[in-house]
């Protein structure tokens, strides 16, 4: 996939809608200010990290695709900060920013808990972490296909098993995109269901560095 492609599919009705779900439910997670420092790991087009700068927040991306980096400058304004990095080894020392984000990056990283213990180690208040989840209806109609080929899909519990050891407070699950068709009748549901239950098609893990 193009970042042309894939900035594109956010503007379809489904597409916004998703992004708008996944946005709202990780930004309420991490409860920043305006003014807060955030680097959002895996950034791809930088999609989400536009929307936390909307928000007010200080935001740095970060990936390792210079295509889809020369894409996320052109489309921003100059108050983001860009950086080629790797998750596994991120440029940063350690509590650099108040905040750090990672939105269905890590899933296609195969040293998935390397990359979290750096996203721990740069954070200095709070994280907020998305993968996919094996339990939801997104698995079973997605997997493997498209933009997910590659990708590993978690459990509630195997996310948990991935913090074990970290210094990290207060961590709590939560999960998004319950019925990911977009449709009216999914949009209504999603205002109904709570973010608790762990079938969303979005599993966040957030928390406090400790």
């Amino acid at each position: 996939m193009t970042p042309e492609a894939y900035d594109a599919w956010y503007r379809t009705p489904r597409g916004a809608w998703i992004g708008a779900t996944e946005y709202a439910l990780a930004r309420r997670e991490l409860a920043a200010r305006p003014g807060t420092t955030l680097l959002d790991v895996g950034c791809g087009t930088g999609w989400f990290t536009r929307r936390f700068a909307a928000d007010g927040l200080t935001a740095t991306g970060l990936d390792p695709n210079p295509e889809w980096l020369a894409h996320a400058r052109v489309h921003s304004g100059p108050n983001i900060r860009w950086v080629d990095g790797d998750a596994r080894r991120l440029p940063f020392a350690d509590n650099s920013f108040d905040c750090v984000a990672s939105i269905a990056a890590l899933c296609f990283i195969p040293e998935e808990r390397q990359a979290l213990a750096e996203i721990v180690r740069v954070a200095r208040r709070r994280f907020v972490v998305g993968w996919l989840n094996r339990a939801s209806l997104l698995y079973r109609h997605k997997r493997g296909q498209g933009a997910y080929r590659g990708a590993s899909w978690h459990t509630m519990d195997e996310v948990r098993t991935m913090f074990a050891g970290l210094p990290v407070a207060k961590l709590r699950l939560s999960s998004a995109v319950f019925f990911p068709s977009g449709s009216v009748p999914a949009q209504v549901a999603e205002r109904l269901l709570s973010s608790k239950l762990p079938w969303g098609a979005m599993l966040f893990a957030a928390g406090e560095k400790a």
